[in-house]
């Protein structure tokens, strides 16, 4: 109760904050609520759940954004953004601007911030994604995740400065984040680069990054993740169609310890089936690899999802998913959950508003 009483005196002083300043610059209070209901086997050790869930296709959340013109096209820019769980009414991520909060520049040369903020990868990667990152249900995963997924980017960071630059039909992005470790400058650095190009109804995108773990005392070495994804998307009328390749590899800070290995590929298509309903279907599959004979998990998940529009601001969606895992590994449909069996069934049906 203390807790949700000093977030929102916060968020209410925030408010009362940027009031005064918008009438001197640009100045927008924005925001995403989605909200469902979700039926999800293997729900736990006793069996199936139904459950109210916040962030069915996306993480509920609300932001501050704004810029000041500084004259001969530059422009200071800022964001701030908290995320919310709407079931029950609390703070997503354990701080009041966890998501994003991040200032700096914007000229001809590009933009240029500096703070907390998802990652360039994360940024060019989802519009590649047919579910778009969704919480319910997308494995386009983290390197956070708690599964057999965890195989995957890393999605946001503290201490970030963040490039993009927009020039015709290329797009090009870069990403270093300080690991402010006293041990040395790449101790928890990472550090990313992505680049998308778009010719007609065809878009690519390619990008590298490569994460370094704290050095350990006992071998002097830290640990180092290397995340490559190469993929394609078509756009044709009513219909897109997104296919996405990625290579996990990570070294252990213990020469004696294999590397960890896994390819992970996703594909999906897209349908506009009329001015207001949008269909979608997905398939995920990773390919674990350097373990030994039968103790893969090379877990598979197909997902579709139904959404109208009620308005330009408002949805309903039904979002319904497959997922199995070989020799009895444990698998969930979610990022966030390490799984209770080796297979599970999920079906969402939610509402989602954005002001």
């Amino acid at each position: 109760m203390h807790k949700t009483t000093v977030i929102a005196g916060a968020v209410l002083a925030a408010v009362c904050a940027v009031v005064p300043a918008a009438a001197q610059s640009n100045v927008t209070l924005y925001g995403l609520l989605d909200t469902g209901v979700e039926n999800l086997t293997h729900a736990g050790p006793g069996g199936s759940a139904t459950r109210v869930s916040s962030g069915g296709m996306n993480n509920s959340r609300f932001g501050f954004r704004g810029t000041e013109d500084l004259g001969g096209g530059l422009k200071a820019v800022f964001n701030l953004e908290g995320g919310l769980l709407t079931d029950i009414g609390g703070s997503d991520g354990g701080g009041l601007f966890r998501r994003q909060a991040n200032v700096g520049l914007e000229g001809s040369f590009g933009r240029v911030v500096l703070g907390r903020s998802f990652t360039t990868v994360y940024d060019f990667i989802v519009p590649f994604d047919p579910m778009a990152y969704a919480p319910y249900y997308s494995w386009a995963s983290s390197g956070s995740a708690s599964n057999v997924n965890s195989y995957g980017m890393i999605t946001s960071a503290d201490n970030i400065v963040k490039y993009s630059l927009e020039t015709g039909p290329l797009k090009f992005g870069a990403t270093y984040a300080f690991g402010e470790q006293s041990t040395g400058t790449a101790d928890g650095a990472r550090m990313q680069v992505a680049a998308t190009y778009t010719a007609g109804m065809f878009s690519v995108i390619g990008s590298a990054e490569q994460g370094n773990g704290n050095k350990v005392a006992a071998t002097n070495r830290h640990d180092t993740s290397n995340i490559y994804h190469l993929g394609g998307m078509v756009t044709a009328g009513d219909f897109k169609v997104q296919l996405v390749g990625r290579s996990y590899k990570n070294e252990s800070n213990n020469r004696a310890l294999p590397d960890v290995r896994a390819n992970t590929y996703w594909a999906g298509l897209t349908y506009k089936a009329g001015p207001a309903l949008t269909l979608v279907g997905a398939i995920y599959y990773t390919d674990v690899r350097n373990v030994a004979a039968r103790t893969d998990a090379d877990p598979k998940m197909y997902v579709t999802r139904a959404r109208y529009a009620l308005s330009k601001r408002t949805d309903v969606y039904v979002t319904a998913a497959y997922a199995k895992a070989k020799n009895g590994k444990l698998i969930s449909l979610s990022r966030a959950d390490a799984g209770f069996s080796d297979s599970q069934r999920g079906l969402m049906a939610g509402v989602q508003h954005r002001f």
